[in-house]
Order: structure tokens, then sequence, then C-alpha cells
């Protein structure tokens, strides 16, 4: 991926990589492990379906943490990442047995002097999980 310090020039409009990462059942019982969600809609699918979910969903914290690697691994580093925020507008699901998609991607949307904003866009099996995903990275 070239990043913000790249001998490319970056132009507001340029369409940065994509990136995909895979989620599956034994990474959300890792994500759980490591941040202390044992949040039950994230591992047992009879309770997901009891709570009205159509199985399994991703930790939204998970997506944003990948989404967020996806920018730092752009801009060379997290101390290069000013900003950065979303909002979650639809659960990545993961049904067992499978490895589902979160399919990241940006678009410069503005230059500045010493910063460069990015517009993303996450979805999973085609569907946008995240709205409204911006960053600003230092050039």
């Amino acid at each position: 991926m070239v990043n913000a310090g790249g001998a490319r020039m970056m132009e507001v409009g340029a369409v940065l990589p994509e990136k995909v990462f895979y989620i599956d059942r034994e990474l959300l019982k890792q994500y759980a492990d490591a941040s202390g969600d044992q949040n039950p809609i994230h591992q047992n699918e009879e309770f997901a379906l009891s709570v009205g979910l159509p199985n399994v969903i991703a930790h939204g914290m998970l997506s944003m943490a990948l989404v967020g690697k996806y920018v730092s691994d752009f801009a060379g580093g997290s101390a290069k990442v000013l900003e950065y925020g979303a909002r979650f507008t639809k659960p990545v699901i993961v049904p067992v047995g499978e490895k589902v998609d979160l399919t990241v991607s940006a678009t410069v949307s503005e230059l500045g002097d010493d910063s460069i904003s990015l517009t993303l866009s996450a979805t999973s099996a085609g569907v946008k999980v995240l709205g409204m995903a911006k960053a600003v990275v230092r050039k």
C-alpha cells in the first residue's frame, strides 16, 4: 500500500488500494479474550438468534480496529493518525465455520499542508458496516 509519506503524489479523489480482512469465530474468541468483551452475541449462535440477530456478529470495536489498522498502515504508523472515527451501521455477521470479509478502502477527500483526509469504506458481504467513516493522517 502506498503510504502518506510515499513518493507517489496524492490528489483529491485518489482511491487507495482495497484491503480485505477475514473474520471467523476463532478471531472473535481471541478478540473477546483480549478485550474482555464476552457478550454472548459474539460467540453463541443460539443466544444471538434469541435476541433477534441473524447470527453471531463481530464486535464493533474489532471492525473499527481493523479499519484503523488499514489507516495506520497507509499513514506509515499509528503516530501519524491524527483523527479517526465512524458510526456502526450494520453488523458483520459471522456464521459458524465461515470466514467473512471486512473489505476496506479509502478515497482522498482533502489535502492540507501537512495532512491527508480520507473517506473510508468498510463492507462485509457487500453490505456497508460503517458509516461516516473518516480519518486524517499526517503527510
